[in-house]
């Protein structure tokens, strides 16, 4: 099939009834509950992009396997050319949802692209798992289908490992093996967009230890799948506030889940790892799943800083305060990091390497600074938004209260902003900020930046120590001139 259009994804989702949980809810209709119809509209979108004349050469190409037209995501890259091909979907996406949505199809795509390429390593432990995960890739690129992915534990004794957990179960692991496949018990988090997806992929970072076997999982099933519950987190809005009010908002709600796994039966041709603590330890370093969809999250993570960027811009514009010079010294320093950013994902593609397998795997140390970086850039261009907005954040009329003639006059009155910008243009302006900096909404979007990585202070000590074991320092050593020092010392 190739890719497919917003109507087509729409029409699977239709066709399917997972069992979802919403504040207490059993849904029964995905596609009609308000929550989620918005952004179930927002994917669509995405799909439909790829059919556009004035995206389709630069964000889909021509399958050589099946001579059909397939996303950028599932291309294996060979080249700098072929590096910003991947980057062209990752940024159409990212602008069309303002980097908000940080699930978008193209993420998991390109994880699973990784590991069909990197499937060699899962071979030498077991051909099967190799085969398996081949087959998976030319299933979801076939298909063009949507994933979410699930690789946290429940947060519930950080101090233990899973199997030191009170309940054997508590985290998801293996029960037994059957004729027809492998039965798991347990839970995983957080599937991003679950509700509205076609599958999830289940893998973990590394740090399995011995008695962790069980644990040691990777697998992929429709979202669908009898015994798997999808419980959401409450929402952070309810579906029928007006894009007047919450234009962000209402549009771009996330959905997170933890999804638990009660006997659920995956069948052997879906198991890609399973009892083996080396193969998934390892299983992030060899197969490129961590810097290959970084490259997607950081120019997704470059757009919402320069989305947040720009809204702080205006808001101190319509105010008239971005004449005071700590106002410029804020916002400028708020540029410098979306320059910054820029810089580095140019730099990460610009500066490739080939891996022994013919993969083009863009900078890792670029990316990894990225990483390490927009967990503490985002956070201030929201904290630089707020302190700009003030109060004038939390005194915003409504809708409704525009539209009734009686109160115009004193909207237009009280509510403008500098010469130039009307009441309701800065209201509008001042209801974007503060679905960004003030709402559970744009809260959610601030701890997601901290975190979509993991821990960033241990990503930047695994970092540090990753790069110590890389660089040589010969810079101090030429300046010590250490070989001239030792000849001083003996001769006197």
């Amino acid at each position: 099939m190739g890719i497919r259009t917003g109507a087509q994804y729409i029409d699977a989702l239709k066709s399917r009834q997972p069992e979802i949980w919403l504040g207490g809810r059993k849904i029964t209709n995905v596609f009609e509950e308000k929550v989620f119809q918005q952004p179930i509209l927002e994917i669509a979108k995405l799909y439909d992009m790829q059919h556009d004349p004035v995206y389709q050469e630069k964000i889909t190409h021509i399958c050589e396997e099946t001579g059909e037209r397939i996303s950028n995501a599932f291309l294996i890259p060979k080249s700098y050319e072929d590096l910003v091909a991947r980057r062209e979907v990752f940024e159409a996406f990212a602008k069309a949802t303002f980097g908000l949505m940080g699930r978008t199809p193209d993420f998991l795509n390109v994880v699973v692209t990784s590991l069909f390429h990197n499937a060699s390593f899962l071979d030498h432990y077991d051909e099967q798992w190799g085969e398996n995960i081949r087959d998976y890739y030319r299933y979801i690129r076939d298909n063009d289908l949507f994933l979410t992915h699930a690789i946290i534990n429940p947060q519930n004794d950080r101090s233990k490992a899973s199997h030191e957990q009170q309940d054997l179960f508590t985290h998801l692991g293996a029960v037994k093996e059957t004729p027809d496949g492998l039965v798991v018990k347990g839970a995983k988090m957080l599937a991003t967009l679950s509700p509205i997806t076609d599958e999830v992929i289940v893998y973990s970072f590394p740090g399995f230890k011995p008695g962790d076997e069980r644990y040691a999982l990777a697998f992929a099933l429709p979202i669908d799948t009898p015994g798997l519950r999808i419980l959401c987190r409450e929402a952070m809005q309810d579906g029928t506030r007006s894009v007047f009010d919450h234009p962000l908002a209402s549009r771009f709600e996330e959905m997170d889940a933890v999804l638990i796994f009660n006997d659920v039966l995956i069948p052997w041709n879906r198991v890609f790892l399973y009892n083996n603590i080396e193969a998934a330890n390892l299983l992030y370093p060899k197969t490129g799943i961590a810097q290959q969809p970084a490259h997607q999250s950081g120019v997704r993570g470059l757009i919402k800083l320069q989305f947040a960027t720009e809204v702080a811009c205006k808001v101190a514009d319509a105010i008239g305060v971005d004449g005071y010079l700590n106002v410029q010294e804020s916002l400028g320093e708020l540029i410098q990091s979306v320059e910054s950013i820029r810089a580095l994902l140019r730099t990460s593609e610009y500066e490739y390497t080939i891996n022994e397998k013919g993969e083009a795997l863009p900078n890792e140390t670029a990316l990894e600074t990225i990483r390490g970086l927009l967990p503490k850039m985002y956070p201030r261009a929201i904290e630089v938004m707020q302190t700009i907005g003030a109060g004038g954040l939390l005194m915003s009329p409504t809708g409704a209260d525009f539209e009734n003639l009686e109160l115009r006059e004193d909207l237009n009155r009280y509510y403008g902003g500098r010469d130039g910008v009307p009441a309701i243009d800065r209201v509008q302006l001042f209801k974007l900020a503060w679905d960004l900096c003030g709402e559970a909404f744009g809260q959610r979007l601030l701890q997601y930046e901290r975190y979509y990585t993991g821990d960033p202070i241990r990503k930047r000590a695994i970092f540090y120590n990753s790069y110590k074991r890389s660089h040589s320092f010969a810079m101090v050593d030429a300046a010590l001139n250490t070989e001239v020092k030792k000849k001083e010392v003996t001769n006197s």
